[in-house]
């Protein structure tokens, strides 16, 4: 079993039970964030890349906390179960302009499912190799276009993975994404494809 909270942009909470990841925590000065960073109890945090709407709240959550490296195509288990990083194609960088290392998409089996957050990315051939590896329970994709795939980019990436039920995310928290996700569900309905469109701190169980 996994509960899967969607806390708005590219934000999830994953809760099996026992343990609980955070993704992505850009919660303070999200206007859509519907809870605040206090609000958060999970043990673990994972962040894509550096960008001031994904590391968000990263560091304040981590503050005192043990940090675990991983690179691009190296996995690792951990209490709740196991991490995987790949590509993404985007940047990484603070908003000073530090460089925080390379942008990733994240495979996490948790709760006997495995999810994939894309991260922010464009779309890239190698998607298909993730679900001819893992079946995906859940894939997490932006449709936000300007700094990442857009609808009809994201409707192929879906195509690639091949997931059991597809969330869209990073869009409309800005008004250079702004994306219509019923747009993207009904394209993916006509392809068969099963999408849920979150709300802002919705929850579903897999």
């Amino acid at each position: 079993m996994l509960k899967i909270t969607y806390l708005s942009h590219s934000s999830f909470l994953l809760d099996d039970g026992t343990h609980q990841l955070v993704i992505d925590p850009f919660l303070t000065g999200n206007p859509n964030s519907p809870v605040k960073v206090s609000d958060i109890k999970a043990k673990f945090t994972v962040l894509t890349h550096a960008h001031g709407d994904h590391l968000g709240d990263g560091l304040t959550i981590e503050k005192g906390c043990k940090a675990h490296n991983m690179h691009i195509g190296g996995g690792r288990n951990f209490e709740f179960g196991r991490l995987k990083f790949t590509i993404a194609h985007h940047g990484s960088a603070t908003q000073d302009g530090r460089y925080m290392g390379a942008p990733a998409g994240v495979i996490i089996k948790m709760g006997g499912k495995t999810v994939y957050h894309t991260g922010d990315t464009g779309l890239f051939l190698d998607m298909k190799l993730v679900g001819e590896i893992d079946k995906i329970d859940a894939l997490f994709v932006p449709i936000g276009d300007n700094f990442t795939m857009g609808i009809d980019d994201a409707v192929r990436a879906v195509e690639f993975v091949n997931p059991e039920l597809t969330v869209p995310m990073h869009y409309n928290t800005f008004p250079v994404i702004q994306a219509d996700p019923e747009v993207f569900k009904s394209k993916l309905s006509a392809n068969e494809k099963d999408c849920r469109v979150m709300k802002y701190g919705e929850s579903i169980t897999l």
